[in-house]
């Protein structure tokens, strides 16, 4: 059974002393529920793991039980401790506050209750720690998957991974690529969408962020103002509804808006977003033609490279505690620009037949960065970035 490199880092947390409360966040459908039961098989502490999908979003009760329940358990047994595993703790509303008062409670008498959280909406969830738990928990993020890891677990090609993208439950349904696009529409978009965004938080237009997120996948990795979106979506949204949509959206995994890299905070907060999808499968879904006609479009198959790129780099900047931007001016534009405190640098993705000015030259002169790279062509084989954490560029 093929294992995620996170499950060592949960297992070694889980032996240590109890410290902190374990919070396994990230999108939709990567494995987060597997890898805590893989980690749990392979350990011989007593445990209860359970789901808070059904339980609706008044189960502060319920919540209550489990933690009773886990007590129960852990009494009975006589064991020195006892695990308890919540899937999709956001669902519960003010779970941070029954969580604290519970963990405060052990914690006071000594009850060695380990707890580990999962869930699938990033924003909910760190809303919730940050208000509550401050102090209490450690945070584990699970991305969406890498070429490496589908290569290891499916024997995905490369090609197959910047077409196919990194959903593992998605994998065995390659073969039959309208199957495929079906079920990564209907139980991963649609999914995400409804569940982890439109329930769980305020949406007063749920059209227009559906549209916004069709709009991202269309204009994967080129540079839109909102108020171009507004005109493009023809909504009477403006542009402050549009922002707060985008980053619901990359909160769920789907779609963020990279910033343009001034070198000042505040003017980098104001610029046009650059649209990337999370995962090359969410742009894959939605188009009518085939991998084997598309990647005999070298123009075509390039964008989505460019997009598998992408998706790369911001997939590891939440582990790894780097920032990706854009950088442009005037007609000068580079593609990403990562930095990690005083580290800069900047790539630039050439894998289409058409060349065009890297403005790295530009760049160079302007902020003056630690290195700079070429994705593809005459540069690093974007085949062999895809294998490798972006974080090491930075060493």
């Amino acid at each position: 059974m093929f294992e995620r490199p996170h499950l060592q880092q949960l297992k070694s947390r889980l032996k240590e002393p109890r410290l902190f409360i374990q919070v396994l966040m990230g999108p939709r459908q990567v494995g987060k529920s597997t890898l805590v039961g893989q980690v749990l098989a392979k350990m011989n502490t007593p445990h209860l793991f359970i789901s808070a999908d059904a339980v609706g979003n008044t189960g502060n009760v319920w919540l209550e039980q489990q933690w009773q329940a886990a007590r129960f358990e852990l009494k009975k047994s006589e064991a020195p401790e006892f695990i308890l595993a919540i899937d999709e703790i956001q669902k519960i509303t003010n779970w941070s506050e029954t969580v604290k008062k519970l963990w405060d409670e052990d914690t006071r008498k000594g009850q060695a209750i380990k707890v580990v959280l999962l869930g699938s909406s990033r924003l909910l969830l760190q809303q919730g720690l940050t208000e509550s738990l401050g102090g209490r928990f450690e945070t584990i993020y699970l991305g969406h998957w890498s070429f490496t890891e589908m290569n290891h677990a499916f024997g995905v090609t490369t090609e197959q991974y910047v077409w196919f993208g990194g959903y593992p439950g998605a994998a065995n349904l390659m073969q039959d690529e309208e199957r495929w696009k079906k079920y990564v529409h209907d139980a991963l978009i649609e999914t995400s969408i409804s569940k982890d965004i439109l329930m769980l938080t305020r949406v007063d237009k749920p059209a227009l962020l559906r549209k916004l997120f069709e709009l991202g996948c269309l204009y994967c990795g080129q540079i839109l103002s909102f108020t171009k979106m507004v005109g493009q979506l023809q909504d009477s949204g403006n542009t402050t509804t549009l922002a707060h949509y985008l980053n619901l959206l990359n909160t769920a995994g789907l779609l963020a808006g990279i910033e343009k890299y001034t070198g000042e905070e505040l003017r980098k907060r104001s610029s046009s977003p650059k649209f990337q999808v999370h995962n090359t499968a969410l742009i894959t879904a939605q188009h009518s033609e085939s991998f084997k006609t598309i990647i005999q479009k070298p123009e075509v198959w390039g964008r989505w490279v460019e997009a598998a790129i992408g998706s790369h780099l911001i997939n590891h900047q939440l582990s790894e505690g780097y920032t990706v931007n854009y950088w442009r001016h005037r007609d000068d534009e580079i593609d990403f620009v990562l930095q990690k405190k005083d580290k800069l640098i900047g790539l630039e993705v050439k894998s289409g037949a058409i060349q065009k000015n890297s403005g790295m030259e530009a760049f160079k002169r302007e902020h003056h960065p630690d290195k700079l790279f070429l994705i593809g062509n005459s540069g690093i084989p974007w085949q062999d970035f895809l294998k490798i954490n972006p974080a090491e560029l930075l060493d």
